[in-house]
C-alpha cells in the first residue's frame, strides 16, 4: 500500500464529529471576525461563551507573549507561583477557598462530582454517591459528565451509562425532595441552562436547594462553565440569585479562549481531597494560567460589568421589538446578561443560517432557541448592528413562514 506524500486538503481528516458549517476564518479584532472568504463577520458566538474579550485582546496577547519566552509547561510536582496568584484571585471574587486547575469544563465538572463523592466517603459515609441533576442540563462529554447530563442524545452508543444521577424536572422543588435520600451526595445544577435553551427557575428554587442540601448534610453543586466569568453580568452567576454553592466549576471563559477550567470548593467539601486523591498532567500550565491571570486583570477593572449589564439591557430592549414585529419567526427573549436566548418559531437552524448569511453569528440551543453570546465587550453600535441584521434575517425568513401559514 502507498500513501501520498502529504494530508490531503480534499479528504478531510478531522474525525467527522461536528456539523461544521462551510466557513473558515483566518483573524479575528474585537467582536468581529475576517473568513477567509475575505468577509466580516459579527461574532454573537464568542467561541460559544469562551471570548469574553473578544479576539486578540491586547492584554491577554501581551501576558502569552510574555509567558511564551519564559516556560511554556512545569508539573505539578512543583509549586506555581502565578497558579497560586490565580487560585487566590478566585478565592478573593468567590466563596472558596481551594482551587483545582484542568483543562475543560467537561474536566472541571470531573472534578466537582469526584469531590462530591470524596466528601462523604471521608466522613465515614462512602454510601452517600448519587447526585440529583436537571432535565435539560449539559455537563460535559466525558462518560461521567454524559451520564449527569443524562440525555439519550448524547448516550446513545456508549453502553451503559455511569451510575448514581437521579434526574429530575427542572424547578420541580417537590422531585428534588423525593430524590434526596440516604445515599444522596448532592445535588447538581446549572444556574442558567445554556445548551438546555436559556432556561432557569426561579431565584426562590435555587434558595430551597440551598437549605434542602443544608438540612440533609449534602452538597450543592453549581455548574458555571459557561455561565461564569462575567457572562451573566456579574463574575459569577450564583452573586445572581443570592445562593452561595459548595463546589463550583468553571472553564470557557476563564482563560479567553486559551483552555483552561477550574473547580472551586470551600474547605469543607474539599476536606477529602489530598495528595493522590485527584490530578492532571497540564492542568495549571503556564501559558494557561497566565492568560486565565490577564482576563481577571480585565474584568476586575472598575466599570466592566456594568458595561456588560448595560449592553445586556440594550440587547434585550432591542431584541423584544424585533420579536414584536416578527411574531411569525420569534416568539420571546430569555436569559441574564449577555447568555440571552431567543426563542423561534421557524426552526432555530433556519435562524442561524438565515443570520450566517446576514454575516451574524450565533448558535442554537435546546427548545428551539438560537443564543446570543456577544462578547462582554461589545458596544452599543455593535449591538445596534446585530439588531439590523436579525431584521434582514426575519424579514427574509417571513416570506417562506407566511406562505407555509396559509397553506400555499
Amino acid at each position: 500500500m502507498t500513501r501520498s506524500a502529504g494530508p490531503s486538503i480534499e479528504q478531510p481528516h478531522l474525525l467527522p464529529v461536528f456539523a461544521r458549517a462551510d466557513l473558515a476564518f483566518e483573524r479575528g479584532e474585537g467582536v468581529w471576525l475576517t473568513g477567509t472568504d475575505g468577509e466580516r463577520y459579527l461574532d454573537f458566538t464568542s467561541g460559544v461563551a469562551v471570548n469574553a474579550l473578544g479576539h486578540c485582546h491586547p492584554h491577554l496577547i501581551a501576558a502569552l507573549q510574555e509567558q511564551a519566552t519564559k516556560l511554556w509547561h512545569m508539573s505539578n510536582l512543583f509549586k506555581s507561583p502565578d497558579g497560586e496568584r490565580l487560585a487566590a484571585r478566585l478565592c478573593e471574587q468567590s466563596f472558596a477557598d481551594f482551587v483545582f486547575f484542568c483543562n475543560s469544563g467537561a474536566e472541571a465538572m470531573e472534578c466537582a462530582l469526584k469531590m462530591t463523592r470524596h466528601y462523604h466517603f471521608s466522613k465515614g459515609k462512602p454510601e452517600r454517591t448519587r447526585i440529583v441533576t436537571f432535565e435539560g442540563a449539559f455537563h460535559g462529554r466525558t462518560l461521567g459528565t454524559l451520564a449527569a447530563t443524562g440525555a439519550a442524545k448524547y448516550l446513545e452508543g456508549y453502553g451503559a451509562p455511569l451510575e448514581g444521577f437521579d434526574q429530575v424536572p427542572l424547578g420541580d422543588l417537590e422531585a428534588v425532595k423525593k430524590a434526596v435520600g440516604p445515599n444522596t451526595a448532592g445535588i447538581l445544577i446549572e444556574p442558567l441552562q445554556g445548551e438546555g435553551g436559556v432556561r432557569a427557575p426561579p431565584h426562590a428554587f435555587f434558595r430551597a436547594l440551598r437549605e434542602l442540601c443544608d438540612e440533609s448534610d449534602i452538597l450543592l453543586v453549581f455548574d458555571e462553565v459557561q455561565t461564569g466569568m462575567g457572562r451573566t453580568g456579574e463574575l459569577f452567576a450564583y452573586k445572581r440569585l443570592g445562593v452561595t454553592p459548595d463546589i463550583m466549576s468553571l472553564a470557557k471563559a476563564l482563560g479567553g479562549g486559551f483552555p483552561i477550567g477550574a473547580c472551586l470548593a470551600t474547605a469543607e467539601a474539599a476536606e477529602g481531597m489530598a495528595p493522590g486523591s485527584h490530578g492532571s498532567t497540564f492542568g495549571g500550565n503556564p501559558l494557561a494560567v497566565a492568560a486565565a491571570n490577564a482576563v481577571l486583570d480585565v474584568m476586575l477593572k472598575p466599570g466592566f460589568f456594568d458595561h456588560a449589564q448595560k449592553m445586556s439591557l440594550l440587547l434585550k430592549q432591542k431584541l423584544a421589538s424585533v420579536v414584536d414585529r416578527h411574531p411569525q419567526v420569534l416568539s420571546e427573549v430569555r436569559g441574564e446578561g449577555l447568555l440571552i436566548g431567543l426563542k423561534a418559531v421557524v426552526p432555530s437552524g433556519d435562524l442561524v443560517n438565515a443570520l450566517r448569511d446576514q454575516k451574524l453569528l450565533t448558535v442554537g440551543a435546546g427548545e428551539n432557541v438560537v443564543r446570543f453570546l456577544p462578547p462582554l465587550i461589545v458596544s452599543e453600535a455593535e449591538i445596534e448592528e446585530s439588531v439590523q441584521r436579525l431584521e434582514r434575517a426575519c424579514v427574509a425568513l417571513s416570506g417562506p413562514q407566511l406562505k407555509r401559514a396559509a397553506g400555499q
